[in-house]
């Protein structure tokens, strides 16, 4: 890694850290881990990968916070583009790989312009937002530096998006941040080997090779 910018950068090296809770052989499940990786190959998902791999460890909870996580993805009322910026938004906070590799495609099929996601993965308020999602990105941002949000703030996200919207956002945030923890303790990795998309903050680090963007 290196900073480019600087004049005083160096080079160094680093290790990506092993999963400490890799997908569990068919072999080794217990019979409710076999039942509840079934019901979750058999929804919409069509298999278990990423984060229920370490949920999969406790099968009464992987039965029933999958669950969450379908209404958020395949359910949920808010316009995909601005749930799937939520979702980057809360990956960011916790520089989760996995996430932000697997819902940075989603989002920009779904509209979200890549220099607003190039911004967040910077770690900066986008220039040029369209309205709703100034106020999604202002609400969530506050939100996760003030663990609330004032009057003024919830006044405008109410407006735009009613209290069913608030309460929709406030999920996101909350079971994407879930699954980050799972993720960063778990050190999930990546599909296919595939380098981290996001640079670590407090900026101190740029890799030279990943792109934020999968562009």
């Amino acid at each position: 890694m290196t900073n480019e910018k600087s004049p005083h950068a160096r080079e160094m090296r680093y290790a990506v850290l092993p999963d400490r809770m890799p997908p569990i052989p068919t072999e080794r499940m217990t019979a409710e881990q076999k039942a509840v990786a079934a019901e979750i190959a058999a929804g919409p998902r069509g298999k278990v990968e990423g984060p229920y791999w370490p949920i999969l460890r406790s099968p009464g909870f992987a039965r029933c916070v999958q669950k969450v996580g379908a209404y958020f993805r395949y359910e949920c009322a808010l316009d995909r583009r601005l749930n799937e910026m939520t979702v980057l938004i809360a990956s960011r906070s916790w520089t989760q790989q996995f996430e932000w590799d697997v819902h940075i495609l989603q989002a920009l099929g779904a509209g979200l312009k890549p220099e607003v996601a190039q911004a967040i993965a910077e770690g900066r308020r986008p220039d040029a937002m369209a309205e709703d999602e100034a106020i999604l990105y202002d609400f969530t941002a506050e939100l996760l530096a003030n663990k609330g949000v004032s009057d003024a703030t919830y006044a405008k996200a109410a407006g735009k998006f009613g209290e069913g919207g608030i309460i929709d956002i406030l999920g996101i945030v909350g079971y994407y941040s879930m699954l980050a923890m799972i993720m960063n303790v778990g050190r999930t990795t990546l599909f296919e080997g595939r380098l981290l998309p996001l640079d670590p903050t407090p900026l101190q680090l740029k890799s030279v090779a990943s792109n934020p963007l999968r562009a």
